[in-house]
């Protein structure tokens, strides 16, 4: 159809195909019917989730190395505690 970014093509048809491409506004995704039937709690945790996994990576990388190894010791602590709990 068209070539690099901004060529037109020639054909008349092509021509008006290209025009709206270039000017419509693309429509926002909503959830559909499909997804709200279903079990909506699971659906909003896998957003969720996908969310805190990019916060997370992100937030690292703002951290220092203090920040970072005072976190993982509390959360090895909590680990180790619900494990001793469990075997009890």
């Amino acid at each position: 159809m068209t070539i690099g970014k901004g060529r037109r093509p020639n054909d008349p048809n092509q021509v008006a195909k290209w025009v709206v491409d270039q000017t419509a506004e693309p429509q926002p995704q909503t959830i559909s019917q499909a997804k709200l039937t279903g079990n909506i709690s699971e659906y909003m945790a896998k957003i969720g989730k996908k969310g805190g996994e990019i916060g997370g990576k992100r937030r690292l990388k703002t951290m220092t190395r203090e920040q970072r190894s005072k976190i993982a010791a509390k959360a090895a602590k909590t680990r180790w505690k619900k494990a001793k709990k469990s075997t009890s």
